[in-house]
């Protein structure tokens, strides 16, 4: 193995929780060249990862229907550039993909059909945290595994750049801050509601504290939700003490933000496990998912749950009265952030 590509997973949280994994292929194989091949969304991520070399953009899956119109990672993936692909993803769509590209050695977990597309299949095991799920591929593959904590490493330029964004959001530079994440890009269900946290953040402001909303373009209707109930808790004073830079970062100026933060307040989410790989303690609230399979690792962390029958059920949107997260008290999550203050 001398030129490797690992496919990424297609979700920040997920990538962020396969760090581990790509640290103990780089552990074990440090002359190899590993290159990771990731979404869009995703890609700039590894801008932060000093294990690998260099990043490949992948298009956007065509759908099986259109495989014929597939680029196969442009000519990235041809003419030899790799000899070896490990798949992160437990899709069909990247057995195809590296299989069309004529790479020699595919290596990833047996799931649905595609394990005739790979040349080393590794049975999956169920029950386990996903940054374990992905170190025990590696290391039925041979690679020993190490830390479990993932890790990303944020510029100095990233952080300037934070700098730069909060002082022009209203940052006096000097106010302590932390930061909120009301968004999930899995669905409503996995949302604390947004005006627990505008009353969590007008009651941060009493204290002195300022609150930063980070989060996608997407996750902007959420965030004005928030604001509205910042401003009917009296939150406003005469300097501003809720932020609002939803959908103005790319994945390194947020993870400067995240930085410039105390802690973070979060549902689960991409934004959670990135602070955590940056060092930034959490306050997380879980509902619909399983916190023992997607919590962040380490003991800096907290998890709010409420235990009501229904949970962990999975689904994006809640048929019921959301009780598995509504029922998470404002009061709770306040003396947590507090603790990370």
């Amino acid at each position: 193995m001398k030129r490797l590509v690992i496919l990424s997973p297609n979700w920040l949280g997920d990538a962020v929780m396969a760090l581990p994994a790509i640290a103990d292929v780089r552990r074990a194989a440090p002359d190899a060249s590993i290159t990771i091949a990731a979404r869009p969304a995703i890609a700039p991520l590894f801008k932060l990862v000093p294990d690998c070399d260099d990043t490949i953009v992948l298009p956007k899956p065509a759908g099986i229907g259109g495989l014929a119109r597939w680029p196969a990672l442009g000519a990235e993936l041809i003419n030899g550039r790799f000899d070896t692909a490990l798949l992160l993803p437990n899709s069909m769509h990247a057995a195809l993909l590296v299989s069309r590209a004529g790479i020699p050695e595919r290596w990833g977990y047996r799931a649905g059909w595609r394990g005739r597309l790979l040349t080393r299949a590794i049975p999956r095991l169920a029950g386990l945290h996903q940054v374990e799920f992905y170190r025990h591929l590696v290391r039925a593959l041979g690679f020993p595994n190490g830390a479990n904590v993932p890790r990303v490493v944020v510029p100095d330029a990233a952080r300037a750049a934070a700098t730069q964004l909060l002082t022009a959001s209203g940052w006096d530079g000097r106010t302590p801050l932390v930061a909120l994440a009301p968004g999930a890009a899995y669905g409503g269900a996995k949302r604390w509601p947004p005006s627990y946290f505008g009353e969590l953040a007008a009651t941060l402001a009493n204290d002195g504290i300022g609150a930063v909303i980070v989060g996608s373009a997407a996750d902007a209707p959420t965030a004005i939700e928030v604001a509205r109930a910042f401003d009917a808790r009296g939150g406003r004073s005469p300097r501003p003490t809720l932020l609002d830079v939803t959908g103005r970062t790319d994945l390194s100026t947020l993870a400067g933000v995240l930085t410039l933060c105390r802690t973070l307040v979060t549902n689960d989410s991409g934004a959670m496990h990135l602070a955590a790989a940056a060092g930034v303690g959490i306050t997380a609230v879980f509902g619909p998912t399983d916190e023992t399979a997607t919590r962040p690792i380490g003991d800096a962390h907290a998890i709010l749950t409420n235990p009501v029958w229904c949970r962990p059920c999975m689904l994006r949107e809640c048929p019921l009265d959301h009780e598995c997260m509504r029922g998470v008290s404002v009061d709770a999550v306040i003396a947590s952030a507090r603790r990370a203050l």
